[in-house]
């Protein structure tokens, strides 16, 4: 048996929901609206079914629905488990704002293969252009895309999912000894076979890839150029593609 309670991901087989409520160990509790909703009208969960619920803090709380009226759904929460399949890299993905469901793609995917955080950022090629309330809309719509991914894969943390800022705004972070790299087709350079650091910095382009400018002021911040193979891949493509391989090369594929 694993060590400290901890659960395979093979024995996870009930509907699995994030909710921002505190959890506790045997609380009885009305599960939020929109989770209730998903739970009684899409999932066509009744009375008695297993179910399982985390916050976010980690772990997760086996439950039992006890009691449905129209769209209030009361459970019935069990012991808390100590649950994780958290990535041993700290992947950070610098993502340039994609149109149409791109971002919504690439986002899923990244949380499916490990990532710790995903920053979107506005590039002199971004093809879709956000602002204010509209921006504001759309991180919170990416944070619940983040939340859902890890309902299916299994995550008990919730990636953090940036503000939207431009480009330079983001490369003024400091690299806090994160290893940075940066996709590009012209790049000479692979994945190293191990890198120096479990930190690592992904940046990649929109529809269009950087500007020079842009790959010039990354450079400058620490920024590896590097590519993945002969093929220039799209940018819904490239970087889960860079974050499968370094899950290969570094992390939990192995």
């Amino acid at each position: 048996m694993p060590p400290h309670g901890l659960l395979p991901y093979a024995l996870m087989s009930t509907a699995r929901f994030y909710t921002r409520i505190a959890l506790s160990p045997g609380a009885r509790l009305d599960l939020p609206e929109p989770v209730a909703r998903h739970a009684v009208r899409v999932l066509r969960l009744g009375t008695g079914a297993e179910i399982t619920l985390f916050d976010g803090r980690g772990g997760e709380y086996p439950a039992t629905i006890e009691h449905i009226e129209k769209e209030r759904v009361s459970v019935h929460l069990g012991n808390w488990l100590l649950r994780e399949c958290e990535s041993p890299l700290e992947i950070t993905l610098v993502q340039a704002v994609q149109a149409g469901d791109k971002m919504d793609f690439t986002l899923q995917k990244a949380v499916e293969l490990g990532v710790a955080a995903f920053y979107p950022v506005t590039s002199r090629r971004s093809v879709v252009r956000l602002s204010g309330d509209r921006a504001a809309k759309r991180v919170a719509h990416w944070q619940g895309v983040a939340a859902a991914a890890c309902e299916q894969c299994g995550r008990n943390h919730i990636p953090t999912v940036g503000m939207l800022e431009s480009v330079e705004q983001w490369l003024a972070r400091p690299a806090q000894g994160a290893l940075r790299f940066m996709l590009s087709p012209d790049a000479r350079e692979n994945l190293p076979a191990s890198p120096p650091s479990r930190a690592v910095q992904l940046l990649v382009g929109a529809e269009g890839g950087l500007d020079p400018v842009e790959i010039a002021a990354a450079q400058s911040a620490g920024f590896i150029p590097i590519r993945l193979g002969a093929r220039i891949l799209r940018t819904e493509t490239a970087g889960p593609a860079a974050l499968a391989a370094m899950q290969a090369l570094w992390g939990d594929f192995q």
